[in-house]
């Protein structure tokens, strides 16, 4: 362990009101994971998840920023290398699914590196929506933010200023007005929120009616044999990636452990429900045997 970490962890355990400057880990090992409770919130409202770990709320977005300060560089290769590169199949697919209307606007928020706004621009272009379309990127982390806007420097879109930047939290997007987007999407974002319930609720508050919310998000395996060998490749391969390619074992377990605290395709889409969005059917799509999951919801 850094020593930088093992002086933060000291301190946070003395005291609560010192705010964390590094991120938390834990050293795990493959086994099956009871995703029930894990998904499970904690019962005080003061405290929430980081990863496998219980945090004060107030300290989890600090927590959440500095993992991705840590492995934005390494982002995109990563993502890669963890999943094969399958991760593009399931982004091709989201937006395929999302089929956008030529000439909307996009909010695009936990944005990262721009995969989904650069797909959604290329798809407008593709069906005659190359004037009225845009997007706006919105990520709370300007290292990850940073590694966008230089995927998108010197591009068309940026010429035409068909794309837009923002630090901003997806709690409370106070600098994106009522009603003023068509789409909302979020792509291995949301488990990272401290209260992933407000992200929703504040998409359906910058919808205009008719808009679209979209989630793409790592989820259950059912299948029992599926789900231990994907502990295994989790808890075991990812970690060890992590620590050869980004020099960065700690974040990659906590991008782990988020994944098996986020609530389960059902839970969640109940809570997109609850927001105020209207789901056809069960209100989500499994992929790659529920490894990761499209959450939808209309604004009706």
């Amino acid at each position: 362990m850094p020593a930088s970490l093992a002086r933060t962890l000291a301190r946070a355990s003395s005291s609560r009101s010192v705010p964390l400057t590094a991120t938390c880990t834990s050293k795990v090992t493959a086994r099956t994971f009871s995703h029930t409770s894990a998904a499970r919130q904690t019962d005080d409202p003061t405290t929430t998840h980081f990863g496998f770990k219980t945090v004060p709320s107030s300290m989890k977005e600090t927590l959440v920023r500095n993992v991705f300060s840590n492995v934005a560089s390494s982002y995109d290769i990563m993502n890669d290398a963890m999943s094969l590169g399958i991760h593009r199949l399931w982004k091709d697919h989201f937006l395929r699914t999302m089929a956008p209307a030529p000439n909307t606007r996009l909010l695009d928020v936990a944005g990262g590196t721009g995969d989904i706004a650069q797909r959604f621009l290329e798809y407008q272009d593709a069906h005659g929506g190359s004037k009225g379309s845009s997007v706006h990127m919105v990520d709370i982390n300007p290292e990850m933010l940073a590694e966008g806007e230089r995927r998108f420097a010197g591009s068309r879109w940026a010429g035409e200023e068909r794309i837009a930047f923002s630090v901003g939290n997806a709690e409370n997007l106070e600098f994106v007005e009522d009603a003023s987007v068509d789409y909302y999407t979020i792509a291995f974002g949301i488990r990272n929120c401290t209260h992933p319930e407000r992200v929703v609720q504040e998409a359906h508050r910058v919808l205009r009616p008719g808009g679209r919310f979209m989630c793409l998000e790592f989820s259950r395996v059912e299948n029992p044999v599926l789900a231990t060998l994907y502990d295994l490749h989790s808890f075991h391969v990812i970690p060890r990636l992590g620590e050869l390619i980004a020099n960065d074992r700690a974040s990659y377990e906590y991008l782990v452990e988020s994944i098996r605290r986020f609530p389960p395709q059902d839970e969640f889409a109940q809570i997109i429900r609850d927001a105020g969005f209207t789901t056809i059917g069960k209100g989500y799509e499994n992929l790659t045997f529920g490894t990761v999951a499209i959450h939808s919801g209309y604004k009706f």
